[in-house]
């Protein structure tokens, strides 16, 4: 009997403890917050390398123009993020899975209370550092040859407009995630978004004077690799930072970045030797960074293996885009962002349904239905992009137009948009 007695009182005294257990809110851990904060720095220091990446590939008189396409947004979309980009990304549904609605404006109801495991204001910061290299990513379409007038209005109004829905449907709670689309870091919520956007961008604001007729090599391709490893640095922060903590998925991702971005390097510089006679600087450096869009979407889902596949995949795909496709069709897009992000993001996207075996089950891994998802969500971001980007470039074109002058072109942006010159000697 008094056996019983212990055990009934022992059971007793544990019966509040589990209810707390189950109950407690989320508590932020100091390990995750660090990481995240690191992750954060890396991501933002991917738009300068970003710039100095696209300004080693134009010509000289067009170098400080370039830089500053993407140094301002950094500038533009911080402001529009804290604003209302935010809050239409991750705010409660508004549209039945469609975007964000009003309730963080501004920030409010968004302080340092735990989001996860980390605070907020800091899972904020880090979408904000997406939300800005994203539209970055498109200005090198459209190099040497837009207003900068024009790209203001263009960025803030892609952001709001495509980015911030389209981030919703994927990681804010809306339709697309729902369904079960598999996106670790921005296979379609970054690349193809800006990938596709940028073809349109190409198209409707027309070649550059000369193009292609006249020969136009990068003035400075020291600047460019210097770029890469900057991206390939930041892409850490990037893929792993979206495990949201420090754990072993972000090290998954980490392993499965580095491995994607040296397998697509050495693809695309085999190729362009074997295709081209010479291994380049600027091929090696665009593989890797073929590599790196690849393997964004599925970087915490797959393996070191799959890793190296899917990086082969992309150098292959998006080499053959540029040297193949771009001269076929005949569009100018001067940095080859639909080439690379476009091609390599559909391809990790449609890879990711297929090599996927790490907290979630691909085609090759016993789980085929989830390629329904995963083509669902690229044909649905290449839509959005095709049909906002365009209705965006309409307006902003009959408020201020798009392109410079050809005096203003044949001159160089530096000059003719910002009054100064990148090289003085």
């Amino acid at each position: 009997m008094s056996k019983k007695i212990l055990l009934l009182t022992a059971l007793y005294l544990l019966m509040p403890i589990v209810a707390h257990a189950e109950e407690a809110p989320a508590v932020i851990n100091s390990g995750d917050t660090a990481w995240i904060l690191i992750s954060t720095a890396l991501v933002m220091l991917m738009t300068p390398g970003l710039a100095l990446f696209y300004a080693g590939m134009v010509r000289g008189k067009n170098v400080l123009g370039t830089l500053m396409q993407s140094f301002i947004m950094l500038l533009l979309i911080s402001v529009q993020w804290v604003l209302w980009g935010y809050s239409f990304a991750f705010a409660p549904d508004m549209l039945g899975g469609i975007a964000g609605g009003f309730a963080f404006l501004g920030l409010q109801g968004v302080g340092i209370e735990a989001n996860g495991t980390i605070p907020h204001l800091l899972f904020m910061l880090f979408q904000g550092t997406f939300a800005i290299i994203t539209v970055a990513l498109i200005t090198g379409a459209f190099a040497e040859r837009m207003k900068f007038s024009a790209l203001l209005i263009f960025a803030i109004l892609w952001t709001t407009i495509v980015y911030d829905p389209l981030c919703h449907w994927v990681w804010g709670g809306g339709w697309l995630g729902t369904m079960g689309a598999l996106d670790f870091a921005g296979g379609t919520v970054v690349h193809i978004s800006s990938g596709i956007s940028a073809l349109v961008v190409c198209i409707v604001i027309g070649k550059r004077k000369g193009y292609p007729k006249e020969h136009t090599p990068p003035h400075n391709l020291p600047m460019t690799l210097l770029g890469t490893a900057l991206l390939w640095f930041g892409w850490f922060g990037f893929n792993g930072g979206s495990a949201l903590a420090a754990d072993g998925i972000a090290v998954v991702a980490m392993v499965a970045t580095n491995t994607a971005a040296a397998a697509a390097g050495l693809t695309w510089m085999f190729i362009e030797w074997a295709h081209r006679g010479k291994p380049t600087v600027l091929g090696a450096a665009s593989g890797a960074v073929a590599g790196l869009v690849g393997i964004t979407p599925g970087a915490g889902f797959v393996g070191p293996v799959s890793a190296i596949i899917i990086g082969f995949g992309a150098g292959a795909l998006c080499y053959l885009s540029v040297s193949y496709l771009k001269p076929k069709l005949g569009y100018d897009d001067t940095l080859d962002v639909f080439g690379i992000h476009g091609i390599g993001g559909i391809w990790g996207a449609l890879s990711t349904g297929l090599f996927a075996s790490i907290g979630a089950k691909g085609a090759f891994f016993g789980n085929p239905g989830q390629m329904i998802p995963q083509i669902t969500g690229v044909v649905a971001t290449i839509v959005l992009a095709v049909v906002a980007t365009y209705i965006i470039l309409k307006v902003v074109n009959g408020l201020v137009g798009l392109r410079v002058s050809e005096e203003h072109e044949v001159m160089g942006l530096d000059i003719s948009e910002h009054g100064e010159a990148g090289y003085t000697a």
